[in-house]
């Protein structure tokens, strides 16, 4: 099971900071995602991170930091200067699968466990 919290409503420009608790089985070996979805529009790759290396997508590199911690079996997200485009429901997930890459990572199709979503909204 996974639980996303940290949401919340913040300005432009400001920061915010995700957490993804992850129970009932040990999540360090896996790939761990979060992806987003904004009103009317699909579920998009954000970032990744597998034991050793980590992933994000163009819209917000150099902004979001990716990161865990096993001994917590929790995974952050934590997002600086913050847009109104980043405005959307965010959502971790795990990918068990001991393959892991740039082509997989960002396929949320291949990840095997989904948390419920936790709201961003960026105020303009």
């Amino acid at each position: 099971q996974l639980q996303a919290s940290g949401g919340g409503l913040v300005q432009t420009g400001g920061s915010l900071r995700l957490s993804c608790a992850a129970s009932g089985r040990t999540f360090s070996s896996y790939t761990m995602g979060w992806f987003r979805q904004a009103p009317g529009k699909e579920r998009e790759f954000v970032a990744a991170i597998s034991w050793t290396t980590t992933y994000y997508a163009d819209s917000v590199k150099g902004r979001f930091t990716i990161s865990r911690d096993n001994a917590k079996n929790t995974v952050y997200l934590q997002m600086s200067s913050l847009k109104p485009e980043d405005t959307a429901v965010y959502y971790c997930a795990a990918d068990s699968s001991v393959v892991t890459g740039t082509t997989r990572a960002p396929r949320a199709q291949n990840y095997d466990y989904w948390g419920q979503g936790t709201q961003v909204t960026v105020s303009s």
